[in-house]
């Protein structure tokens, strides 16, 4: 049997801002969650914006796959909050690997051939 296991990254993103700063997302300086697999953490007691989540939810998955070190997606880890008044940044840290199988997450059966582009 073909090894089916595979890696992703956990996560953990946090709220910076500059020192002093008004801010508009609902946040404070230190609010986080964490991704580990597919399921999204929060500490008990704390919330995390809607507006903000969907700000940085489209690269959560890119972030929890090995890139390429030159790939932007390997050094950039800021990223804006939607509000163009709000100073926040939140910030995208790698924090360990995880290690999932396939069978585990799809009912889709690896094929038996090279081909893995799913068609």
């Amino acid at each position: 049997m073909t090894d089916d296991s595979f890696e992703l990254y956990d996560l953990k993103v946090e709220v910076i801002a500059p020192e002093g700063a008004k801010i508009y997302c609902g946040a404070n300086p230190g609010d986080y969650f964490e991704l580990r697999g597919e399921m999204l953490h929060l500490p008990p007691g704390q919330g995390f914006s809607i507006y903000s989540l969907a700000a940085v939810l489209p690269l959560l998955a890119a972030k929890q796959r090995p890139t390429d070190a030159a790939d932007w997606m390997s050094t950039d880890a800021d990223v804006a909050c939607p509000d163009p008044n709000c100073p926040t940044r939140m910030r995208i840290t790698r924090t360990g690997k995880r290690r999932f199988r396939h069978a585990d997450t799809t009912a889709v059966p690896l094929s038996s051939d090279s081909d893995t582009s799913g068609q």
